[in-house]
């Protein structure tokens, strides 16, 4: 592994992409410029993951830590074991394939990944879980997880379960988050804890209390809206930089 000149620890950063129009005619890759500027201020080196599934092991012996991000697609159902494909469902397939992949490696070899939106519902399937593929249709009593205000403000609280990894990094029972999701966590694999749920009951954060920091949020706190937002990040860094000192002793 090469260290960060600064010394500071690396973390990987997976790209969204679109088959063209827009930016290019070409497909092209894309990322919000937050997701990199909140964990350079909290420590980290962020860097880009392009979807060349030959280089996975490439990618990992480069990093010190794992951001899955978000999207505007969804998993395939049949990755979890579902026969019927919601009419909205958007799938990625290569992307999909690249993370897969990227998120098994990583969490074999115990980096610490933080899954954000749909990166936390890849987590949920890879860590052996199922989603609930439309929440409008499958809880209609739902709050409004897409939420009609802007990403920067809250759209509802989550509450978060005493005693975990989300509990211990933000020092707080209740948390205000952003919400822009229309799918959920349905069911969880086995030994992964629910650490956090919307007043609706929707899971909201998972973890996976065997490794030593493997969490997914279904909000984004990349866009910082509160204090608990910036200490998720800041413990990520915290776990990839303590790897990082493990590994050079």
């Amino acid at each position: 592994m090469r260290a960060s000149p600064s010394g500071r620890p690396v973390i990987g950063v997976t790209l969204d992409s679109e088959h063209g129009g827009g930016y290019s005619h070409l497909p092209w890759y894309a990322l919000r410029d937050n997701y990199c500027a909140a964990l350079a201020a909290v420590g980290g080196t962020p860097i880009a993951l392009p979807h060349e599934i030959g280089l996975v092991d490439d990618y990992l012996d480069l990093l010190d830590g794992l951001v899955i991000t978000g999207g505007a697609f969804d998993i395939d159902p049949a990755l979890y074991g579902a026969d019927v494909r919601h009419p909205t469902v958007r799938l990625k397939d290569r992307r999909t394939r690249f993370e897969w992949a990227l998120l098994e490696r990583a969490l074999e070899a115990d980096l610490p990944v933080l899954g954000i939106c749909g990166g936390q519902q890849l987590m949920n399937v890879v860590l052996g879980g199922r989603l609930i593929q439309h929440i409008p249709d499958a809880r209609p009593d739902a709050l409004a997880h897409e939420q009609p205000n802007p990403r920067t403000e809250p759209g509802h609280e989550v509450i978060v379960r005493p005693g975990t990894l989300l509990h211990r990094l933000t020092g707080a029972e209740r948390l205000a988050v952003n919400s822009a999701h229309h799918q959920a966590a349905e069911t969880v694999g086995p030994g992964i804890v629910v650490s956090g749920v919307a007043p609706d009951g929707i899971v909201e954060a998972i973890e996976d209390p065997r490794r030593s920091f493997c969490l997914g949020v279904q909000w984004h706190p990349e866009y910082q809206i509160s204090a608990a937002d910036t200490a998720i990040l800041a413990g990520l860094v915290r776990a990839a930089r303590n790897r990082r000192a493990g590994r050079r002793r």
